[in-house]
């Protein structure tokens, strides 16, 4: 019997007024990935969710990836744990193959950081997942957005789109970001650590 997928879920919030905000560059890489897959998203029959399921890149002697199951949950960020729980237990997912992309304010712009578990860092949507999944040992690639310039409140700085100046970044970022869960799948947590943590 094949073994269970993965679960990549891709944090944000809905509609297209939060489309460009720095919190939905989770959501961003995960259509990235469904783009690559050549697939869309369909909302799914038993989660709130949009959701597909794919392959992840192309493995060794180029045979298909990994099996997985991209999600984006249709409720606000704040309430994601509910849709992440659902699709876990429809596709019975392991906890230790739930993957959740998401903003992260203390990593420097640019960068991609992976993790297994730890805190949430005051991020709703993280504080959801591990309250529904009941348990914090997920998965993490994290996307640094860095800190708010001077004074400005963090709400309002992951509420709001990234600079047009920045596009370029972005759009690297989204790529990178995408790359890293692809590796996760494919090569494990510490040699994908290794491959982004120098950079």
């Amino acid at each position: 019997m094949d073994s269970a997928p993965w679960l990549v879920v891709g944090l944000g919030n809905p509609g297209p007024k939060y489309a460009g905000h720095r919190h939905n560059i989770g959501a961003m890489v995960l259509d990235e990935l469904a783009q690559r897959a050549g697939t869309g998203l369909r909302q799914h029959k038993s989660a709130q969710a949009w959701a597909a399921e794919v392959r992840l890149g192309t493995a060794a002697g180029g045979l298909p990836g990994p099996r997985a199951v991209l999600a984006r949950p249709m409720t606000y960020m704040n309430l994601s744990g509910g849709p992440v729980a659902g699709l876990a237990k429809f596709y019975k997912i392991p906890i230790e193959q739930v993957v959740v992309v998401h903003d992260e304010l203390d990593i420097d712009p640019g960068k991609v950081r992976l993790k297994r578990g730890g805190g949430e860092g005051g991020h709703n949507g993280l504080r959801s997942i591990s309250q529904s999944l009941g348990s914090k040992d997920y998965l993490r690639v994290r996307l640094g957005i860095g800190r708010p310039p001077g004074r400005q409140d963090p709400a309002d700085y992951v509420l709001s789109d990234f600079p047009a100046r920045d596009r370029e970044e972005t759009a690297l970022l989204i790529d990178d970001g995408a790359d890293a869960v692809v590796d996760l799948a494919q090569l494990g947590l510490e040699p994908t650590q290794q491959r982004y943590h120098v950079r």
